[in-house]
């Protein structure tokens, strides 16, 4: 099975950052021009870009305009963006600027509706965040939890067309500590929908150990600390994701 790996730029005031668990006050910048940094991921050969407007999560409307704007302009590769999206007009417009697909996690929880419809109107443009922290979903850039569970939330949309869903294990997520396997394929087993996992990833022996399990629905990974801190390189990990699984 092939496991596609998305390198995250998560964003705030601007610039290229790794949180801890969410923690905006533990941001560490690493880039202050996105579009660069879009393009070093680029040059290295990945074939999708995963961007978060973060201000924007807790904000609950765009924030980062210009700076996702900048990295729309210099990728030549499909951008999936979450972060502050929760409303219709919003998804058509960042759709329309070249966003290839939407992230929605706040209002997935609390207008499901909405998400339907986004489904109906952009047909494999919308993906669901499942962020959870303790098994349960957290919202609002994770500053919420909800008592909902993340295969309650996951089993919300199984028949809506929604192209993907992103599992964040909320309290690995920018720790090095290890991509959550088990829950991750536990989730993408019991629903239809594609698995991309997040949250935790160290280093090469995390994407191995996902991809041995990808049947069960896992489409792919989203790593950041890790590249940012040089423990994966891209190109070499990348390189070692297309090569045949052995028997």
């Amino acid at each position: 099975m092939t496991l596609t790996l998305y390198p995250a730029i998560d964003l705030k005031d601007g610039a290229c950052v790794r949180l801890v668990q969410g923690e905006m006050q533990a941001a560490t910048r690493f880039n202050d021009d996105p579009a660069d940094q879009a393009l070093s991921f680029v040059a290295a050969g990945c074939q999708w870009l995963h961007v978060v407007d973060l201000n924007g999560a807790f904000a609950g409307h765009p924030v980062n305009r210009s700076a996702v704007a900048a990295i729309l302009k210099v990728a030549t590769v499909p951008v999936q963006l979450g972060g502050g999206i929760r409303d219709l007009p919003t998804i058509e417009a960042w759709l329309a600027d070249g966003v290839t697909r939407v992230i929605l996690g706040t209002v997935a929880v609390k207008t499901p509706d909405l998400v339907r419809e986004a489904c109906r109107l952009f047909p494999g443009r919308i993906v669901v965040g499942i962020d959870a922290r303790g098994g349960k979903v957290a919202v609002e850039g994770w500053a919420e939890s909800a008592e909902l569970s993340a295969l309650d939330l996951a089993s919300r949309f199984t028949d809506a067309g929604v192209a993907a869903l992103i599992y964040t294990d909320i309290e690995r997520d920018g720790k090095l500590t290890g991509v959550n396997v088990m829950a991750t394929a536990a989730l993408a087993e019991t629903c239809a929908i594609p698995v991309i996992a997040s949250g935790g990833v160290a280093g090469m022996d995390d994407l191995l150990a996902l991809r041995r399990v990808a049947a069960s629905g896992i489409e792919g990974v989203i790593c950041g600390r890790a590249l940012y801190d040089g423990r994966l390189d891209l190109g070499a990990a990348l390189k070692q994701l297309a090569e045949a699984v052995p028997c």
